[in-house]
């Protein structure tokens, strides 16, 4: 007798999918909505939810919008986490691939590069560079993302090792094809699905990382919106308004949660085995 097990799948990444829809949406278009401006008074310091409309989130301590405050950092937290992840995603990815397709002293250059980049501490790293160079998003984008580039390289150099010696690969090798369509037309491709369901775990990680860089002060300068410069700035009114550090924390906690639930559903679909190993 065979038994035919069925799985389920979750609904989770659906309002997965439309939380991080919403909030790209947003971002995207906060200068086109009716908000006021995230760096100047609107009212009385910690007016209370519902107090005044449409200030429905309340103010902060100096009496700035808090919904604007949260529209514009989503805006500064997404940019920083895509673009990181991008920049992470692009080199560590290419350059795992060559250090797959060249292997001996090139895979061994590239090798102690990115080991000297993981031999740094990444927070004390991250503190440094904003000791020398000016605090911003550009910063935050290029110092996070080279940071994060050894684990996609390693991913990437893994995957295309395991398609080396794949009978396409073999067979364009065979008929004459030059290195750069082996590895733009062979080997790239097949990299993209396992590389891209990781990156989309790391833009959360990204996320909580620019988020714990703004909280110690060292990530997005005031007075440009951040969560964690929310939250930074919400800690002292915590027993008074908890709503100044709930609120950054509740938007960030969702969008954390949401990529990490699209990132795994990704995963699963290009390794459907991955769901059963649980």
């Amino acid at each position: 007798m065979t038994t035919v097990v069925t799985r389920r799948r979750s609904i989770a990444p659906w309002p997965a999918s439309g939380w991080l829809g919403l909030l790209g949406l947003l971002a995207l278009g906060v200068h086109l909505l009716p908000l006021a401006a995230p760096d100047a008074p609107v009212g009385a310091p910690n007016l209370p939810p519902f107090a005044a409309f449409p200030e429905f989130l309340g103010t902060d301590g100096i009496g700035r919008s808090v919904l604007s405050r949260l529209v514009h950092g989503a805006r500064i937290s997404l940019t920083v986490s895509i673009g990181a992840t991008l920049l992470a995603t692009v080199v560590g990815g290419l350059l795992g691939v060559l250090a797959a397709y060249l292997r001996g002293v090139a895979e061994s250059v590239i090798g102690v590069l990115l080991d000297a980049v993981l031999a740094f501490p990444p927070l004390l790293l991250l503190l440094a560079l904003a000791a020398v160079v000016r605090p911003g998003v550009g910063t935050l984008v290029a110092s996070l993302g080279l940071l994060f580039v050894p684990p996609f390289a390693r991913l990437a150099k893994a995957a295309a090792l395991a398609r080396l010696n794949r009978e396409y690969v073999v067979a364009a090798e065979a008929l004459g094809a030059g290195h750069g369509r082996l590895l733009f037309r062979e080997l790239l491709p097949g990299c993209v699905p396992p590389v891209a369901s990781y990156a989309v775990v790391m833009a959360a990680l990204m996320i909580m990382v620019e988020g714990a860089l703004s909280f110690l002060g060292v990530g997005i300068p005031p007075p440009a919106p951040s969560w964690g410069a929310m939250i930074a700035a919400g800690k002292d009114f915590l027993a008074p308004e908890p709503q100044l550090v709930l609120v950054p924390c509740a938007a960030m906690f969702l969008t954390v949660l949401s990529f990490n639930t699209v990132g795994e559903r990704l995963r699963e679909r290009v390794d459907p085995g991955a769901g059963d190993a649980r």
